[in-house]
């Protein structure tokens, strides 16, 4: 099977899994936050490092950085708070803080790469920044999929597994 097969059908599930929320969550996102939100799923789930990460140190490196790859940090802040916020929260729990600290930081993120990029991205930014809260309760309905093992890791459930088999290894698990 081709790898845009396989992108596609995973695009389809990690969809699926937001309208679900969505549906949970009686939240209505608009429609380019949620193709946003499908990837963010996309690109940061299959990250085995994803729950190790110290996110305010990474904010603050993101800050000391520079031009695109000052953009693309904060970008990418913005989007593990998300999911760790909205997904597992049990994490924030875990260290001593709580899921409305990662929304914050995540949040926070969001809005200086609405204050320093163009326009059209800007916009967007700022309503990822602003629809946070909104984007949390997506995720924390949708997080009816995630299990949590004895340790106390979270695994997604076999409904949502095919989408981890589309765009990462098969063998690795989201913990």
């Amino acid at each position: 099977m081709s790898g845009a097969i396989l992108r596609g059908e995973a695009t389809g599930l990690w969809r699926d899994l937001v309208l679900d929320g969505e549906a949970r969550s009686a939240t209505t996102l608009e429609e380019d936050v949620e193709a946003y939100l499908v990837f963010v799923l996309m690109r940061h789930l299959g990250d085995s490092s994803l729950l190790r990460r110290t996110m305010a140190l990474e904010l603050l490196d993101a800050l000391e950085s520079s031009g695109r790859a000052r953009l693309d940090e904060l970008r990418d802040v913005g989007d593990r708070c998300l999911l760790i916020s909205g997904m597992f929260p049990r994490l924030a729990t875990r260290r001593r803080v709580g899921a409305q600290y990662f929304a914050d930081l995540g949040r926070g993120a969001y809005a200086h790469v609405a204050d320093a990029t163009q326009m059209a991205s800007a916009e967007l930014f700022a309503r990822l920044a602003a629809g946070f809260d909104a984007m949390v309760a997506v995720l924390a309905h949708a997080a009816a999929q995630v299990q949590y093992r004895s340790d106390g890791q979270p695994t997604l459930t076999s409904a949502c597994a095919p989408a981890l088999l589309c765009v990462g290894d098969p063998g690795r698990r989201v913990h």
